[in-house]
């Protein structure tokens, strides 16, 4: 599994059977934003988005994406959460993300995982 936060500073983690790492990619996630704030935000996460759809498409990958606000509230408890507060959730499960990116691509990871049959246990590698 792959989970995505589409953007200028791109945070992405890789899940393979329970562990966090690099592998092969049967599934990807993304953040899935619906408010820009700015004309330039909202070009290029179209553009990425333009660009992970047709990848998914062409290798006959799933995708789907979760929106910001279900991830927020998820991880922390408010749909508006800050950045620092997602990077506060992340970092108590374990784990240092360099920066607020990284941290929703964790925190979309962990919302998967807990609606998800398929992940009964994470490791950290």
């Amino acid at each position: 599994m792959l989970t995505l936060d589409l953007g200028k500073q791109t945070g992405w983690t890789i899940l393979n059977d329970g562990i966090v790492q690099s592998g092969s990619i049967e599934v990807v996630y993304f953040e899935e934003v619906r408010r820009h704030l700015g004309t330039d935000a909202a070009h290029i996460y179209g553009g990425f988005l333009a660009h992970l759809s047709a990848w998914c498409e062409e290798s006959n990958i799933p995708y789907q994406g979760v929106s910001v606000k279900t991830i927020k509230r998820f991880i922390t408890g408010k749909g508006n959460a800050s950045k620092a507060d997602v990077i506060e959730a992340v970092q108590e499960k374990g784990f240092c993300p360099t920066d607020d990116n990284e941290a929703d691509s964790l925190a979309l990871m962990f919302y998967v995982m807990n609606f998800s049959k398929d992940f009964n246990m994470l490791e950290i590698s």
